[in-house]
């Protein structure tokens, strides 16, 4: 089985969760910080739609850096609106998607360098940084999203079962 192959039903299943959240984002509170330290409601979910395009990055470049000497770090689009945010995170599933689908065996098994400046943050096989760098990093800010969710009131979706919002069946409490 190709590595794509084994790659994409893990991706399919994490951005279908992943936009179930992101379906629950009240724009209203697209502004709220549960800390100064953190990011802003509307900021994480457009990070987590953003995100995404780190595989067609891992696969249609060597390397990505976020601070390259002598110019001005590029910066991500930021959705204003729940429609907005639904679309930029649809558009870049689908092309991530498609780059995965199309990336042969040989290509995954290949390095690509993360760097900010000239400090190479990591050096991964394309595969892994898939599945760690954009997928696993995906996850992490989807369970940030849902702790802004249950502090601001709002029903937590379902992700890897029933939460409490969404109640168990009958007779059974495996919280």
């Amino acid at each position: 089985m190709k590595i794509a192959e084994l790659l994409l039903p893990e991706f399919d299943i994490e951005m279908q969760s992943t936009r179930k959240v992101l379906e629950r984002l009240p724009e209203e509170k697209f502004g709220w910080k549960p800390h100064a330290k953190s990011s802003s409601m509307g900021h994480l979910g457009s990070h987590v739609a953003n995100l995404v395009t780190w595989a067609n990055r891992a696969i249609e470049k060597d390397e990505h850096d976020v601070a390259p000497p002598g110019s001005t770090p590029g910066k991500m689009p930021e959705a204003a609106t729940r429609a907005e945010l639904l679309d930029l995170f649809d558009r870049n599933v689908a092309a991530a998607r498609v780059a995965i689908a199309g990336a042969s065996d040989a290509m995954l098994g290949e390095p690509w360098t993360f760097k900010i400046g000239a400090k190479v943050v990591f050096k991964l096989p394309r595969h892994m940084v898939i599945r760690s760098a954009c997928m696993n990093h995906i996850v992490h800010h989807r369970a940030q999203l849902s702790v802004y969710l249950r502090l601001c009131d709002v029903p937590v979706p379902g992700i890897y079962g029933p939460t409490a919002d969404e109640g168990l069946p009958q007779g059974r409490d495996d919280r």
